[in-house]
């Protein structure tokens, strides 16, 4: 929804967009950093509040989820105003992502005298795609510290997925379990059980009680099947594709040919490609 500025707005609005996409300016490299290392604090302080912890240090945890919250805010606001679509951007999945992260947060500061509102279970599960936030850092292969190859990105987004599937699936299994499930005390039991169930290794020391604690374990291991495979397929084709030629068949259109190929291996027409013996 592209709108008509005055040149000084129009300018701003670029340098914002600019700032917040660039990964070679020191500025952009120093936003970059920042908002990475509040996103880990921002996940840590997510799990620190899943045990017993001291009120003192309750108090002060949640003060600086309030900060950090105050800046994904202010960050939001920008990446709208910077945008040159800025119904695209509000729709666009890592802006949801980044909205709904602080969503729990906001909830709880602007509704006075409920703070215990922040342990409801469907802001808890709410609170858990934090994690989800890591894969805006993903978009592309440009990092404030260099640039990666394709298939660096890829196997990273790969981690990425394992590491968020964990710690989404443990996050919501934990919503649902806490409060009925004795054994599930703390976010690490429920990563653990999480981990044990995807790996199918299934011990038995924990199990769901709830029933939405199994649809969350049905739900994570579909999610582990389907997902996982199909990323890793996407670096085994690109690490397959090293050992092809990018040569068109002129006849029936097959490209990426072996190395050593002259003819077309799906009709048999001569490629002309150009063979070095001594490789």
């Amino acid at each position: 929804m592209p709108t008509d500025a005055a040149p000084g707005s129009r300018d701003r609005r670029e340098t914002v967009r600019f700032y917040l996409l660039d990964h070679r300016t020191l500025l952009g490299k120093a936003i970059d950093i920042a908002l990475l290392v509040l996103n880990l604090v921002f996940v840590a302080v997510f799990v620190a509040e899943t045990y017993s912890l001291p009120a003192e240090l309750r108090t002060r945890l949640w003060g600086v989820e309030v900060a950090i919250a105050g800046v994904f805010l202010v960050e939001y606001v920008l990446r709208l105003y910077g945008a040159r679509d800025r119904l695209a951007e509000a729709m666009n999945p890592y802006t949801v992502v980044d909205l709904l992260a602080i969503l729990p947060t906001l909830l709880v500061v602007l509704l006075p005298g409920t703070g215990t509102v922040a342990g409801i279970g469907f802001l808890r599960v709410v609170r858990v795609v934090r994690a989800l936030r890591f894969y805006r850092f993903t978009q592309d292969a440009e990092f404030f510290f260099g640039t990666i190859s394709d298939n660096a990105l890829r196997a990273s987004k790969l981690l990425l997925t394992v590491l968020v599937l964990l710690f989404v699936s443990a996050g919501l299994f934990y919503s649902a379990e806490h409060a009925a499930n004795p054994d599930v005390a703390t976010f690490g039991d429920a990563f653990y059980y999480v981990v044990v169930a995807l790996s199918t290794v299934g011990f038995g020391d924990i199990v769901p009680i709830t029933a939405a604690g199994r649809w969350i374990t049905v739900a994570s291991i579909l999610a582990g099947i389907i997902v996982l495979p199909w990323q890793a397929s996407k670096i085994v084709r690109e690490w397959s594709r090293r050992e092809k030629i990018d040569v068109t068949c002129p006849s029936c259109g097959l490209s990426s040919h072996d190395r050593d190929a002259t003819h077309c291996k799906a009709c048999g027409h001569v490629i002309y490609q150009e063979v070095d013996s001594s490789e």
